[in-house]
């Protein structure tokens, strides 16, 4: 057992077991898609929804568009943030946990901003010395295995860094 898990880890399973996983997937996959793939400009609403599933935040946009969040992932490596105007149109889709979107992360940038551009972070804890809130961002494995945190201090970023994923390090201990 480690921190990120509440149950001890089993070394073997029963097939009746694995048989409805992969159903449960397979139905799943049915209903919904990991990612937009062909979803492109012109799209309706409906139809991302049809194939990505409900979406895990909305931001309005001061046009009166919105910013719909699809967070994926086990451990959240991948959100892509799809842009809708007004009448509900798709306007484009991106994957935004990328390094270029974390770098426009500047000091000073209000949280509700930060939350608008790379959605929800994989984990949220009390920040340093009980000050303020640090958000923690996984993304896309890499052979560096980063993650990317931001403190934030009465509502606006005081500091933002990329750092060792602690999920690498109890891997490396197993």
């Amino acid at each position: 057992m480690n921190r990120f898990t509440t149950m001890p880890r089993t070394r073997g399973s029963n097939a009746g077991d694995v048989l409805a996983l992969l159903l449960t997937l397979g139905a799943l996959a049915a209903c919904t898609s990991y990612g937009p793939g062909d979803l492109g400009p012109g799209r309706s609403e409906a139809e991302v929804r049809d194939k990505m599933g409900e979406p895990t935040g909305r931001y309005a946009l001061p046009d009166g568009g919105s910013k719909i969040e699809y967070a994926r992932g086990p451990a959240g490596g991948h959100t892509y943030m799809v842009d809708v105007d007004a009448a509900g149109r798709v306007r484009g889709v991106e994957q935004v946990l990328t390094e270029r979107n974390f770098n426009a992360v500047q000091i000073g940038t209000p949280r509700d901003d930060v939350r608008r551009r790379l959605g929800r972070p994989s984990e949220s804890r009390v920040g340093w010395r009980g000050v303020g809130e640090v958000w923690s961002y996984r993304f896309e494995w890499t052979a560096h295995c980063r993650w990317f945190q931001i403190w934030f201090v009465d509502g606006t970023a005081r500091e933002a860094a990329f750092a060792t994923d602690p999920m690498c390090e109890e891997r490396r201990r197993d």
